[in-house]
């Protein structure tokens, strides 16, 4: 038979189980960002995550991304575009450009040197 204190421990562990899979795992609010024009240069702020985490391209546009890291957390040091071979040292507060030119269509992740933060550039015609 349980008792009281097994009980509680056991649905205090659940619930930080779920939170922790929550936090790590669960959906985040994206927003969105378009190349328009000629310029094809986009913003991205890291700071406790990539902003904006959804970014969206023309195929064959040449596009600059002038990326800032604001975040001093070290995980975020680096971004890493594998369907570009991107991998790319962001210093704490200095503006590094990643240029890429889309030769295909579809989704392409990114994420930080651990694997913890991740972002989708979506190319389409």
């Amino acid at each position: 038979m349980m008792t009281i204190d097994k009980l509680l421990v056991t649905f205090v562990g659940a619930g930080l189980a779920g939170f922790i899979w929550w936090f790590f795992f669960g959906k985040r609010d994206e927003s969105s960002s378009v190349v328009s024009g000629s310029n094809g240069s986009i913003d991205v702020i890291v700071s406790g995550g990539y902003d904006p985490a959804l970014i969206k391209v023309r195929k064959g546009q040449p596009t600059t991304f002038k990326i800032l890291r604001k975040d001093s957390n070290t995980c975020l040091e680096e971004i890493i575009i594998p369907g570009f071979k991107v991998k790319e040292y962001l210093p704490l507060n200095k503006e590094v450009k990643v240029k890429i030119t889309p030769r295909a269509s579809g989704e392409f992740g990114f994420h930080c040197g651990m694997g913890m933060y991740h972002g989708k550039i979506v190319v389409s015609e």
